[in-house]
């Protein structure tokens, strides 16, 4: 792993450092902080000349600050000659805006994806992006992991028995049907309705839930609005049991509340590309770290590896 330097900014720094320790090789030393009047002030304590830069980042909340920590970090190692960066970003902010679905509304997605590679990126690694579409936003190599087997390691360890899939809308039954085949599950679809972007009405259930136990899967929880309708369609349809499997555990406003309040749902799953840090505190929510993935797949790229073989999520 010569000619190597990883580092990151604020916003998952135990990612980053889980990371490392999977790589065997030390996190980079990297001040980032603030000037009085609240500008980010970044600076590399290490040479990294000629090195193969990889800079992990997710934009999760506060997005704006986290974003902007990448793009000044991104910009900071172009200028001290590193050979190639690549930007780690295991959760992908402001992805939720990826076309134009009524008018007046920005592309925030290409926006962002923009910003990335003005900054001097010349690689992106993601993980569980909203949209699989904004890969093609980028006009550098993307390299798009899951986060798929690490969640169903989980659940296959807890064996439950009488299993169902359940996608929560039609676009994710894709994903759904992967975790079927690992999970050797039954599959169903939550037909629901938008109400506004953060508001879902249930409409029907698609499939065979009666006397089941549920695992819903989805790439984010954000306030936990969704996922509650959806949970409580299911238990009246004669659901015993529901399990929760999500990528990007955003849990904003007041979601860890409705988690803790929701009788039917017993665990929610989530990864580690999002710090969580009331772990402790709440007993429904479990965390599944993803960082033995992104390592594999740092140790590969910069040994100009196959990466393919990690995008297999029918395992």
């Amino acid at each position: 792993m010569n000619g190597m330097a990883i580092f990151c900014g604020n916003a998952n720094p135990r990612l980053a450092k889980d990371i490392c320790e999977c790589l065997h090789v030390p996190l980079t030393e990297v001040l980032v902080g603030r000037f009085s009047e609240g500008e980010i002030r970044v600076k590399i304590q290490e040479n990294i000349r000629g090195k193969d830069v990889f800079v992990i980042q997710p934009t999760c909340p506060p997005t704006n600050d986290n974003l902007m920590e990448l793009l000044i970090l991104i910009d900071a190692a172009r200028r001290a000659s590193a050979d190639r960066i690549t930007a780690v970003i295991p959760y992908y902010g402001y992805a939720r805006q990826d076309r134009k679905d009524q008018p007046r509304v920005p592309i925030t997605a290409k926006l962002v994806a923009n910003l990335i590679v003005a900054a001097g990126v010349n690689r992106v690694l993601t993980m569980d992006l909203h949209a699989n579409q904004i890969q093609g936003f980028f006009d550098i190599p993307v390299d798009h992991l899951y986060a798929i087997n690490s969640l169903c390691n989980y659940f296959n360890e807890k064996k439950i028995r009488n299993l169902v899939v359940v996608s929560p809308d039609v676009g994710g039954i894709k994903m759904a049907r992967a975790y079927a085949k690992q999970l050797s599950a039954g599959l169903a679809i939550v037909d629901k309705r938008r109400m506004s972007p953060e508001k879902t009405e249930v409409m029907h259930i698609l499939g065979s839930v009666k006397g089941k136990k549920v695992v819903l899967v989805d790439d984010m929880v954000a306030t936990a609005g969704s996922l509650i309708e959806a949970i409580e369609a299911l238990t009246k349809k004669g659901v015993t049991e529901v399990y929760a499997a999500i990528s990007h555990g955003i849990l904003s406003g007041n979601a860890l509340e409705k988690i803790q309040h929701c009788k039917a749902l017993k665990e929610i799953v989530i990864t580690d590309s999002i710090p969580f840090l009331k772990a402790k505190d709440n007993p429904k929510v479990k965390v599944v770290t993803v960082a033995p993935l992104l390592a594999e797949a740092i140790h590969r790229i910069h040994n100009e590896e196959s990466v393919s073989c990690l995008f297999d999520v029918t395992r």
